[in-house]
């Protein structure tokens, strides 16, 4: 199914022209549901000498469907082409920019509205009803159709969307099933649909919601102290198209005030307004169920902070030097999974940006591995974001692999006669490059990385480090539960080059 940008792009129209019927769609759902119809945006396209002389000049860029009552089109219409009656239409609505509403088909009933801006009439937006199947006309129904016939005709007039004025659905956003009040030019209720008149008694109204001032019902309920945005008496008031929220002891309800006009007058307002009370309730909930869990990393951090200090300090007083490098290796790791819970307890998802992560670990483990001499790290490409789990093995493969180049491409063998390192003038330095796509035999995504140092290399005839070292042995153990591979061969003219592959856990389902 095409979007509207696509379809737009079909249309000579400059930016300005097409950035208003993108805003004109972002809204005329509120339009549709007050209308009980279904809305069709047809706009104007040039044909060239090239083109099928069959071929239509107009087409059909979108459509909205109500949510108030029965749908007119139950199939994708966007770009079918119009009848030759619908055609005639629609090129006399665009040349008079005039309204039109035929005569009845049967048991539908189309209206051809001129979408302006400026003055200029640049679509054509079709009502189209189902009269067979209307709901019955009662009070609810009267207002709604009288409210939507004056948002048509700000539309023919150019005053719709409103400047200024927000458009779309957002968190929170008010719809027309919802609560819909309708405001004379001086603020007061002209109509309240039940949804309407139930959130202010739910606001502790008790008295006539007709002729009531709305502005009044809501501050007289403000809870002392409270502050108030200084958008509220404009919206409660209907004098400008925007959105706004008020809280009071016993509900929340978000407001969006549309300005309704004649000729550039404000002959009133429409107000649409929710009781998002249970929303902001969850969203409390949720945060404050995020900050636990990051207060949660946050002293999971600690601990191991504290453990691998433990252990630097109990190594300090070992005479087997053995025993100490045991223990202040033991301490790295520990730092390292303290590095991951870190930049979880910073943010409020349970995934990381392992990019930064990986940045501060090589810059760590070269500060601890390299003694004697000054190694730079680079890192290329990007691993992106990944569960908790999986960056805290990667998190320690990488740890194990980069302390590894250091210390067995640098440092052993910074001394040793015939071995080959940098090269004077060379700098040593560890590399570390992640690319990371999405596998082509089964569903998820894979990381491919590569370590790689300009440093001694690997010994003559030997494949890979050896499979005793317990550094070795977590990091195979590492790879292999994330479903992945190592190798390790010598790089050119001198170095080690690691590459390793690991699959990434697929995030679970919001």
């Amino acid at each position: 199914m095409p979007t509207l940008r696509d379809t737009l792009s079909r249309a000579s129209m400059s930016d300005a022209d097409v950035d208003w019927l993108h805003r004109l769609v972002g809204d005329w759902q509120m339009v549709a549901d007050l209308s009980f119809a279904d809305l069709t945006l047809w706009i104007p396209v040039e044909l060239d000498d090239h083109d099928d002389p069959y071929l239509s000049p107009w087409f059909l860029a979108a459509h909205a469907r109500p949510t108030t009552g029965p749908n007119f089109y139950h199939d994708d219409v966007i770009g079918q082409p119009p009848t030759p009656e619908r055609q005639r239409w629609l090129t006399q609505v665009l040349a008079s920019g005039r309204a039109v509403t035929p005569d009845e088909m049967g048991y539908v009933r189309e209206q051809y509205v001129p979408v302006v801006r400026r003055g200029r009439t640049i679509a054509v937006l079709v009502r189209h009803t189902d009269l067979q199947n209307m709901r019955q006309q009662g009070g609810l129904e009267v207002n709604y159709l009288q409210i939507s016939q004056q948002l048509f005709s700000m539309i023919a007039e150019g005053a719709f969307p409103v400047e200024g004025g927000a458009t779309g659905v957002g968190r929170g956003t008010p719809r027309v099933g919802d609560g819909v009040v309708r405001l004379t030019a001086d603020g007061l209720i002209d109509y309240a649909s039940p949804n309407a008149v139930s959130a202010l008694r739910r606001l502790g109204h008790t008295d006539q919601v007709n002729g009531a001032d709305l502005s009044r019902i809501v501050t007289d309920r403000l809870v002392e102290g409270t502050h108030v945005d200084e958008t509220v008496p404009l919206v409660l008031t209907g004098r400008a198209p925007w959105g706004t929220e008020i809280e009071t002891s016993g509900i929340n309800l978000t407001l969006r005030a549309v300005p309704l006009t004649r000729e550039g007058t404000r002959l009133g307002a429409l107000l649409l307004l929710r009781d998002v009370s249970e929303l902001r309730r969850r969203e409390r909930e949720l945060l404050s169920k995020d900050a636990t869990i990051r207060e949660i990393h946050h002293r999971v951090k600690n601990n191991l902070q504290t453990v691998a200090a433990l252990l630097r300090l109990q190594s300090r007083r070992l005479d087997d030097p053995a025993a100490r490098e045991a223990l202040a290796e033991a301490g790295r790791r520990l730092s390292t999974v303290a590095l991951v819970h870190d930049t979880l307890s910073q943010g409020f998802s349970e995934q990381v940006d392992f990019d930064e992560v990986a940045t501060r670990i090589m810059r760590a483990t070269v500060e601890v591995a390299s003694t004697r001499t000054v190694v730079a790290t680079e890192l290329r490409g990007t691993f992106g974001s990944l569960l908790a789990e999986d960056a805290t093995h990667l998190a320690m493969v990488l740890a194990e692999l980069v302390h590894n180049a250091v210390e067995h491409g640098f440092e052993e063998h910074r001394d040793a006669p015939g071995v080959q390192g940098p090269g004077e003038g060379v700098r040593p330095r560890v590399v570390v490059e992640a690319r990371r796509r999405a596998q082509v035999s089964a569903p998820g995504e894979v990381v491919e990385v590569t370590v790689s140092d300009n440093g001694a290399g690997l010994p003559p005839g030997q494949a890979g480090p050896g499979a005793d070292g317990l550094g070795m042995q977590i990091v195979q153990a590492l790879i292999t539960d994330l479903r992945g591979t190592i190798s390790w061969e010598t790089a050119e003219p001198h170095g080690t080059v690691v590459r390793f592959t690991v699959r990434l856990r697929a995030s679970p389902s919001v």
